[in-house]
């Protein structure tokens, strides 16, 4: 093989690497890396990311408030939280300690997980949602109606486990 047709093999060789390298590092990256424990930007509450299935979710693990104010203008002062705006007239005894409020996350690499969707128990709705791990403690959450230009976002900060 002489010099001349050396070159455009290892060019060839090049860019195949450069072509593969993005989608194996990707491959690398594990969706697991948002399970645990998260406190919501406020701190008034912690929510567990688990496992369903293929796809990710998240519930109601800790709230700083667990229970409804001596004044509560619903009559459940002093009482456990329940998820009384919910539309579903059924669902409203539902307590919010333990509550599943994130749906149906999937994996896309890069450090990122859509087709979500997140209930909000304190006005009864649910909104389309994606993730992002910013680093290895911080997560971003995007919840939005429609289309990602019409929501916000909030950054949860990952829970030390205690051993």
């Amino acid at each position: 093989m002489t010099m001349h047709t050396r070159i455009p093999a290892l060019l060839a060789a090049l860019i195949i690497l450069l072509i593969l390298a993005p989608s194996a590092g990707a491959a690398g990256l594990s969706g697991n890396a948002i399970l645990g424990l998260w406190e919501v930007e406020e701190g008034d509450g912690r929510i567990e990311i688990f496992r369903c299935g293929d796809k990710y979710c998240g519930r109601i693990a800790w709230l700083k408030e667990p229970n409804y104010p001596a004044d509560d203008r619903g009559g459940m002062g002093g009482k456990p939280l329940v998820d009384r705006e919910n539309p579903s007239r059924e669902l409203r005894n539902r307590p919010q300690m333990g509550l599943r409020i994130m749906d149906g996350y999937t994996f896309r690499g890069d450090n990122r997980w859509d087709d979500g969707t997140i209930y909000n128990p304190e006005n009864g709705k649910s909104y389309k949602s994606t993730l992002s791990l910013v680093s290895s403690d911080r997560l971003k959450l995007r919840a939005f109606i429609g289309i990602s230009l019409f929501g916000g976002s909030t950054v949860w900060k990952r829970v030390a486990s205690q051993k």
